[in-house]
């Protein structure tokens, strides 16, 4: 499976080659478009408590399979403005933000209900996946991303807003930065700082902090 990213970093655009018989699981409305050599199927992944489970995490309730019947292309983007990675599984979990998942290989698994980390993370709107298996599996950010190797650092601190995924082999823990005045003086909330050895990504651009923004520029309607 041979794949191409274009338009990096602002305006992301996967295509992946895949050959005859082989199959592609990605996020419903990530498709851009195919070959007619691609089928695409849409069904209720893994089951439907499963499947459920997915919503919860801010995944969709189905998921898209593109199958190959003869070789062709099949082409991804994320609903933000932003980059795209490729990371290859290799058994190991990875944990990754719910709205950073695109796409990956059939064969992985993708849990969105396996609790721990993911509970850390709720009051700042970042649920985390717990992707497990073997293949590729291809990532979106709200921004650029930054691949960062934490290995040589005794910490790292990332603002929850900016966290892409983390490989398993990296410990976490979460704090509120400062307090209240601290909290609305700086716009920070919570922070993770990872520890150990392995790899974390992160993004460029936060959504809340977009959100925050803009919202108090909408106009607001009046009776």
């Amino acid at each position: 499976m041979e794949y191409d990213i274009s338009g990096r970093p602002s305006f992301s655009l996967l295509t992946v080659s895949l050959d005859t018989d082989e199959r592609l699981r990605a996020e419903s409305g990530a498709m851009v478009s195919h070959d007619t050599t691609i089928e695409m199927r849409t069904n209720a992944t893994g089951g439907f408590l499963k499947s459920l489970g997915r919503t919860f995490g801010g995944e969709s309730f189905f998921q898209n399979t593109f199958h190959a019947t003869a070789p062709g292309e099949v082409q991804f983007a994320a609903p933000l403005p932003g980059d795209m990675t490729h990371y290859a599984m290799s058994g190991d979990p990875l944990y990754v933000q719910s709205t950073s998942y695109i796409a990956g290989d059939e064969a992985l698994d993708v849990d969105a209900s396996f609790g721990g980390a993911k509970s850390f993370f709720g009051g700042e709107g970042l649920v985390l996946l717990r992707v497990t298996g073997e293949g590729p599996l291809f990532m979106s950010s709200y921004g650029a991303i930054e691949e960062i190797d934490i290995s040589d650092r005794d910490s790292f601190v990332v603002d929850t807003g900016h966290i892409v995924a983390f490989e398993d082999s990296v410990d976490f823990d979460v704090r509120r930065v400062g307090g209240i005045k601290s909290l609305l003086a700086s716009g920070e909330g919570l922070v993770c700082e990872f520890s150990g050895d392995g790899t974390i990504w992160v993004q460029s651009r936060s959504q809340s902090a977009f959100l925050s923004w803009l919202i108090p520029k909408l106009p607001v309607q009046t009776a």
